[in-house]
């Protein structure tokens, strides 16, 4: 897993107004809900929120593999949720019948709590992707990490109605074994990408499809982004990915956790 810089400018713009926008304390109480994903939208009842003590620890190594077996497919699409975008990435999943992983920031979830409830009605699943997106965490105090870790987790939680992120994806990969013991103790399995499509830099459709078809054989969890500018190109590349890989014999899962 190579370390994926993509938004660090975009989210630089922002990453100074995080504690105005948030307005998080270190100390807040954490919302700690388990998300039930089913084959349609989740009962929101299941999904309400409950005392910190019932979070469950789960593995703090980080997570590759697929729940849907040795041809399954993990699509996780990270940055957002961004009114622009994001509601485009859900039409296409929702017309394949593709479940994916939204890492979705502080910042994000804070502006578009909309959003957010969509992708959990839909049936994908929540990862925390931090407060701001720093992807220099792994050089900041761990009173740092844990901020950004544990703000981004409340706010998600909160915006999606009670629904817990169920994984951790650090900015750029910037994994410590602090944060991963973190988010781990929360109950957010420290989620890793095989494939970074490289979408953030906006190639064009065809290199973002041919780097999925060339580099897929290293490992099921791919990488795309909804947020952080011009993602068109990124829609464009998952209306022709989708279906070329469900008629390759591939199904889309979840991480394991």
């Amino acid at each position: 897993m190579a370390r994926h810089g993509g938004g660090r400018g975009w989210y630089g713009k922002v990453a100074g107004a995080a504690l105005g926008v948030t307005a998080l304390a270190v100390g807040a109480s954490v919302w700690t809900a388990e998300a039930g994903v089913t084959s349609g939208p989740p009962p929101q009842a299941a999904a309400s929120a409950s005392p910190a003590g019932g979070v469950g620890r789960v593995q703090e190594t980080i997570v590759h593999a697929s729940d849907a077996g040795p041809r399954g497919v993990n699509l996780t699409i990270d940055d957002g949720p961004d009114p622009a975008w994001t509601p485009q990435v859900l039409d296409l999943l929702r017309e394949h019948g593709v479940r994916a992983t939204f890492c979705v920031t502080g910042i994000q979830a804070e502006a578009h709590p909309d959003l957010v409830k969509d992708v959990v009605a839909a049936g994908h699943r929540l990862c925390n992707h931090s407060v701001s997106h720093d992807t220099t965490m792994d050089r900041k105090p761990e009173a740092y990490q844990k901020q950004q870790i544990l703000d981004a987790e409340r706010t998600i939680t909160e915006a999606s109605g009670g629904v817990r992120p169920l994984y951790y994806r650090a900015p750029g990969g910037a994994f410590t074994p602090y944060s991963r013991e973190l988010a781990a103790s929360r109950g957010m399995r420290p989620l890793g990408w095989n494939v970074d499509t490289k979408d953030f830099e906006r190639p064009g459709a065809d290199a973002i499809v041919a780097t999925v078809e060339r580099e897929l054989p290293n490992g099921p969890t791919l990488l795309f982004h909804d947020a952080g500018g011009d993602r068109s190109q990124t829609v464009d590349a998952l209306r022709r990915i989708l279906p070329r890989l469900k008629e390759q014999g591939y199904t889309f899962g979840f991480p394991v956790r």
